[in-house]
């Protein structure tokens, strides 16, 4: 009975030092999206309680590295700047054609809406879609201007704290070109912080 006991208790304590070194998958604090462009970074606190699987699908491409060297493709000044298409927008990348930025997303199903009560006031981040309100994948946009007449349209899933001095320096495309931009700013880089 006592050399069971000790395997056994010698079991346990070799189970208990190898959970012990598994780091932890579990993050505290809120996530941030941190981009880097053009002057410095962008500073976005996504908002997983209003829109959990946005906010989880933006941090799994972040942490693939999937928005690194993507373009701003559409900035239509005093309403918003438009990124994060991985396919056609990424430059550097197989697939990258300017004309189509815009057009892609990624390999990864779509994501349904999870529209809330936030309103697009300036500063704010929302999921690109296409006419079908569940086709968000991808792309997101920020807003540069209080753009309320998207509310319940569009899911809000973040809101900028800093560098929006950097969004509204981004390059612009002209209005009668839906402010698709022939010479685009880029996300120099993209990584998660969590604060």
């Amino acid at each position: 009975m006592t050399a069971l006991t000790r395997r056994l208790f010698g079991a346990l304590v070799i189970g208990a030092a190898a959970l012990s070194a598994v780091p932890s998958i579990a993050q505290t604090g809120t996530p941030h999206l941190i981009l880097t462009i053009k002057g410095g970074d962008v500073d976005i606190e996504l908002l997983p309680a209003l829109a959990p699987k946005h906010v989880e699908r933006v941090i799994k491409l972040t942490e693939e590295g999937a928005y690194n060297g993507v373009v701003f493709h559409r900035v239509i000044d005093g309403f918003m700047a438009q990124t994060g298409d991985v396919k056609f927008g990424k430059t550097g990348g197989p697939s990258f054609d300017l004309s189509m930025a815009g057009m892609g997303g990624s390999d990864l199903p779509d994501v349904e809406a999870e529209f809330n009560a936030e309103s697009f006031q300036r500063g704010v981040l929302g999921a690109a879609r296409s006419q079908d309100p569940n086709s968000f994948n991808s792309q997101f946009f920020i807003t540069t201007a209080d753009a309320s007449f998207l509310d319940g349209q569009y899911t809000v899933f973040g809101k900028v704290v800093s560098g929006m001095d950097l969004v509204d320096a981004l390059e612009k495309g002209p209005a009668d070109q839906n402010g698709a931009v022939a010479n685009p700013d880029q996300i120099i880089s993209a990584k998660i912080e969590y604060k």
